[in-house]
């Protein structure tokens, strides 16, 4: 049995949810891609379509996570696939009802010969200067006008993505945000209906109120972290996910001996040493060995050692604190708090890599559905 367990609060995430909606007064596309950042996509769509104002759209990263929220949910809603579409899956599309990201002119010109009596919901993908995918923004009226009189496509919407919205200067933000406004505006002059048009991202959400346009897409403050220290706190969010194990093993080490593999970590006094079946296997990364800390009874403890695939140890000191007692990994008890961004800045990394990297062999324990 693996004690350690993920715990998803989903009455945060519908809390970071509706705390978004009241500050955007937009629709919203909820990302779930990533299994929801690791907290669980069924669940986390589940819980989120309860609400009485649910989110319009759903995001997700591949087609097979859209196929995978049909076929386990009841979900109705409409769910846009931000990856390049591919005739070969154009079957696949439809029969799942999946709304396809046209993130290239290729892709478009391909659309545009495609034999169908469906019809064929699109958004458009727009590179205002992310320069991964999209079609970009000088060309991009030329591309869309095709499409306005097909008959067998229907533009839903058109977004792009922004590259610097959760930096503290937004001067390059901004430039995207001048330039996707710009070609919106161009389509209306020819009326060219493009549908929902959509660009905040969790960073432009919290500080870039002109970047909502019809629609908002929240990702990783959904599940209750900024996308970086530089953007403001203008949304209080709750973490989701708290991490929890118990301590499995006690062990006396002395004056000298050395814990873990490598011997990382050497005694300087007597200590008992607890030992917790959580390691990089589970998601703790090797960079935390020797760095990160843990709560026990409402204290907080050093973990020691290099941390291994499936354990770790921590120094107990000379407390008398039994096999068996509650550890808390990422979470809060009625002194201290260790969030995702402790782990983050550890590893100079952000809280997004943290809670993905949770693996399957953790139990998702769901609480707080309303």
């Amino acid at each position: 049995m693996n004690y350690t367990i993920a715990e998803i609060n989903l009455k945060n995430l519908q809390y970071n949810y509706n705390s978004i909606r009241k500050k955007t007064k937009t629709k919203v596309m909820a990302v779930v891609k990533a299994d929801a950042y690791g907290h669980g996509m069924v669940k986390c769509t589940e819980a989120l379509l309860k609400l009485k104002n649910k989110p319009e759209y759903f995001g997700v990263a591949l087609l097979s996570e859209a196929i995978e929220l049909r076929k386990s949910t009841n979900i109705k809603s409409p769910i846009v696939c931000f990856a390049p579409f591919h005739k070969e899956l154009f079957k696949e599309y439809i029969k799942y009802n999946v709304i396809l990201s046209v993130t290239s002119e290729d892709q478009a010109n391909e659309l545009l010969k495609l034999k169908t009596k469906k019809k064929i919901i699109v958004h458009f993908n727009i590179n205002t200067g992310m320069n991964r995918l999209g079609i970009r923004f000088s060309n991009a009226v030329k591309v869309i006008e095709k499409f306005a009189n097909d008959k067998k496509i229907v533009i839903d919407g058109i977004y792009t993505h922004f590259a610097t919205s959760d930096e503290k200067s937004k001067d390059f933000a901004n430039l995207q945000l001048k330039r996707f406004a710009s070609l919106i505006e161009e389509l209306r002059d020819k009326n060219i209906n493009y549908g929902l048009a959509h660009a905040a991202n969790s960073g432009a959400i919290l500080d870039m109120e002109n970047s909502y346009f019809d629609m908002v897409r929240p990702g990783i403050s959904l599940y209750g972290y900024t996308p970086s220290q530089e953007t403001t706190e203008s949304i209080k969010l709750k973490p989701v996910m708290s991490l929890y194990s118990k301590l499995s093993a006690i062990t006396k080490v002395n004056k000298g001996e050395t814990v873990g593999y490598g011997r990382l970590y050497k005694a300087s006094k007597e200590i008992r040493c607890g030992t917790i079946p959580a390691g990089y296997a589970d998601g703790l990364s090797r960079g935390l060995s020797d760095k990160m800390k843990v709560i026990i009874n409402n204290k907080v403890f050093p973990q020691i050692g290099r941390i291994s695939m499936d354990r770790i140890s921590i120094n107990l000191a000379s407390t008398k604190i039994k096999k068996g007692s509650k550890v808390i990994l990422i979470g809060s008890s009625k002194n201290h708090k260790i969030d995702a961004w402790e782990w983050s800045k550890i590893l100079n990394t952000i809280p997004y890599e943290i809670t993905c990297l949770i693996s399957k062999r953790v139990a998702r324990k769901y609480v707080g559905n309303s």
